[in-house]
């Protein structure tokens, strides 16, 4: 046994060849049929999958939202540096001569294939099941990061010889890589247990939680970019199909606790670790929100990234754009709410709010923590005050983010919550967006069920959204309702540039300028008098102008190395060298 396991630890850190344009090992052709001739070794060599999905920052890790990276917040409208533009999100980012992203994605996948063709030759199917059912979730899932990457992908479903013709081909369109991505979702599903065997495992709903994921991007982009119902309604069928048997399930459920004040159950979420991280003493083990998460541990596996300074000291400057967004508690955008209490003081845009707002915004003056010792909460209760800081926020943007932030006194780096690859919050606003988009039209019910679970979770008292209440007021939709939920609720955890993208509206909402507070005429005119930004005609600070979106951003370019390599690959449009 100990020279299989070696001999898979061989396989899975092996150095590459950089031969084919996919850049795939040939040393991971195995040749050794003891590493495949026992059920548990598929298992072992299985695991590797799950470290490369989504995590708050990691070398080489280019999923990280909250690192520069495809699926970050800083290359949406919603984030924004202090010193320097972004260029992916102004417009300006070049053609790149390599990417580890493509490269990457293909060495992956090309393991996942490696276990699905020597599960074929493995008598004992069901010893495997697992395993197997693995190896196709995470086929499925890297290939979808090429599709919302890249769009059209070469397709791979066998570990192929570094001089394979396919690896020198045409690129696959990418409706055909999606219709294979849900077709190796449902054999996972199949494959999968119910019921994770470990906590952090993949389940037979994890399989369809993606799905909805993966079935309503295609649907979205099909619609609004090809303009092709007849393609698009079967994928978002298969969304709230896929959504459905999540919800029903009963595996899921969203995290809420009386014992935090109920409201405030969306922000400790987000750093549950041990009962010292919150005044309910909740654990990880409390949290059924979580679908999908790359787990962490204090001592064996901290967060090892700067999270709690980063996300609390204004490296994540939140823009206007998304404060504005969030709702009142008539349920009504602050356009037309007569509950909405402008912006003349510090906190009063604050007043009447969605809780969410001030779970992950600091409102000026407003007692908080840190993970420092001197700041940091013991006693979650009032004798933290002592040990408290009082917001600043005059700074930046003036939106202070607090999300991801710790309270607890923990040594820097050491922070050890999950990151939430799929939660059941997102399969919610899935299954509602998915209906909508299928009719243009969803019923109260579908509604009641679905997204306005996600809205009651931090804000009982709130107005649901309805049918009614679009209706009486012209100047809202249910669509642009639907995703302002959506966009509010998944802050900063990688989903708001993917989305502008599948909904064809980047063109229209990133040009803008990315604004801060509004500052004339306002407290801060006067108590933030050393402000060097520029000021807007409605009194707003100017982050950065000159923000562009030509049609060729909504892709990425595909590297020159790989087109040099591979004369067949075409490139996306607009990107021609």
């Amino acid at each position: 046994m100990k020279n299989t396991i070696k001999s898979i630890t061989g396989i899975i850190c092996s150095g590459v060849l950089a031969v084919s344009c996919l850049d795939l090992n040939p040393e991971a052709q195995l040749s050794d049929a003891q590493v495949w001739s026992k059920a548990e070794n598929f298992q072992l060599f299985a695991n590797q999958f799950y470290g490369w999905t989504r995590d708050f920052s990691a070398k080489d890790n280019y999923q990280s939202p909250l690192s520069d990276g495809p699926h970050s917040d800083y290359r949406s409208d919603l984030l924004c540096d202090y010193h320097a533009a972004n260029i992916w999100s102004n417009g300006t980012n070049p053609l790149p001569s390599k990417s580890n992203d493509f490269n990457n994605l293909y060495k992956r996948i090309y393991y996942t294939n490696l276990l699905i063709k020597n599960a074929s030759d493995f008598s004992n199917k069901k010893a495997i099941a697992a395993p197997l059912g693995e190896a196709y979730f995470f086929r499925a899932y890297f290939h979808f990061e090429l599709v919302q990457l890249f769009g059209d992908a070469i397709l791979v479903t066998e570990p192929l010889d570094i001089d394979s013709k396919q690896l020198f081909g045409k690129r696959n369109d990418r409706l055909e890589v999606i219709n294979q991505c849900i077709s190796d979702l449902k054999a996972a599903a199949e494959l999968l247990p119910d019921v994770p065997s470990q906590a952090g495992r993949l389940c037979s709903y994890t399989a369809w939680a993606f799905l909805s994921r993966v079935a309503l991007y295609e649907g979205s982009w099909q619609k609004f970019h090809k303009d092709n119902m007849d393609t698009a309604k079967p994928l978002f069928k298969e969304a709230s199909d896929a959504a459905s048997k999540v919800m029903e399930s009963k595996n899921y459920e969203l995290f809420y606790s009386e014992k935090l004040g109920g409201r405030d159950s969306y922000r400790y979420m987000f750093v549950l670790e041990s009962a010292d991280c919150n005044p309910a003493k909740l654990t990880k083990a409390d949290n059924m929100e979580y679908i999908l998460y790359t787990r962490h541990d204090q001592a064996l596996k901290p967060i090892n990234f700067n999270i709690t300074k980063t996300a609390f000291n204004n490296v994540y400057n939140v823009t206007k754009k998304m404060a504005d967004m969030y709702r009142c508690q008539d349920g009504l955008p602050i356009s037309v709410s007569p509950l909405f209490k402008g912006y003349d003081t510090a906190v009063s845009e604050f007043e009447n709010r969605d809780n969410r707002m001030n779970a992950t915004l600091l409102k000026h003056g407003q007692p908080c923590w840190n993970n420092e010792g001197n700041f940091s909460r013991k006693t979650w209760d009032d004798a933290d005050l002592a040990n408290s800081m009082s917001a600043n926020v005059r700074n930046s943007t003036g939106y202070a983010n607090y999300k991801w932030a710790t309270e607890r006194e923990v040594p820097t780096n050491s922070e050890a919550y999950d990151y939430p690859v799929i939660r059941y919050a997102e399969v919610l606003l899935n299954y509602a967006e998915a209906v909508y988009e299928y009719s243009d039209a969803i019923s109260d019910v579908d509604l009641d069920k679905s997204l306005n679970l996600v809205r009651h979770r931090s804000n009982p008292d709130m107005k649901a959204l309805s049918n009614s209440l679009v209706a009486a007021n012209p100047r809202m939709s249910m669509r642009e309702e639907i995703r302002a939920e959506r966009t509010v609720e998944l802050f900063l955890e990688g989903f708001r540039i993917d989305d502008l993208k599948r909904w064809k509206t980047a063109e229209t909402e990133m040009p803008g300028d990315l604004l801060g507070i509004k500052w004339k005429g306002t407290w801060f005119e006067t108590n933030w008098p050393g402000q060097e930004k520029p000021i807007n005609s409605d009194g707003n600070i100017i982050m950065f102008s000159g923000r562009q979106w030509e049609q060729k951003h909504y892709l990425l370019p595909l590297p020159s190395d790989q087109r040099q390599l591979n004369k067949e690959l075409g490139q996306n449009p607009g990107w021609d060298e």
